[in-house]
């Protein structure tokens, strides 16, 4: 009887010490800004960028995915420690500026999955118009939505 209730103890004691496993099934992603580029004459039209480069004004780094390539959509990150992100855009050796500012809100996801970041207020602003001849919106609400393009380029 001893022997049993000793070896029950020593049982609960060993499964109680088990953490359970959190993974994160949520995928509760930052979200990125979605950057469509369209026809300046044809506003419905996609249009694609030929030789596009993608750097950032801070550290001039390049991200990767958008290093000398042809395509008709981005999705670049926003620095989510800072109120303003800064991007160049350069197409064929002309670059265009494109300045976002926002206003930063964490989102509590879970303790597996830890915080999100929702970007609120967005405004969007390009001070040299060298090859973007015009864009849409002005501003944005938030970016927590990564199905459809925040904005849209036209050049």
């Amino acid at each position: 009887m001893k022997k049993t209730i000793i070896y029950l103890l020593l049982l609960s004691a060993i499964f109680s010490a088990c953490e359970k496993d959190d993974f994160c099934i949520q995928n509760p992603v930052t979200s990125k800004l979605i950057i469509r580029f369209f026809d300046a004459t044809n506003r419905e039209t996609p249009k694609r960028v030929q030789n596009l480069y993608v750097y950032s004004e801070v550290n001039s780094d390049t991200i990767a995915r958008y290093n000398n390539v042809t395509i008709d959509s981005i999705a670049i990150p926003l620095n989510p420690n800072a109120l303003e992100t800064v991007y160049n855009f350069s197409k064929n050796g002309v670059v265009n500026q494109f300045s976002v500012k926002y206003d930063i809100e964490e989102e509590y996801v879970s303790r597996s999955c830890g915080f999100k970041v929702i970007f609120n207020n967005v405004e969007f602003t390009s001070p040299n118009n060298t090859w973007f001849i015009d864009f849409t919106p002005d501003t944005a609400l938030n970016l927590d939505d990564q199905t459809a393009a925040h904005v849209q380029v036209f050049h």
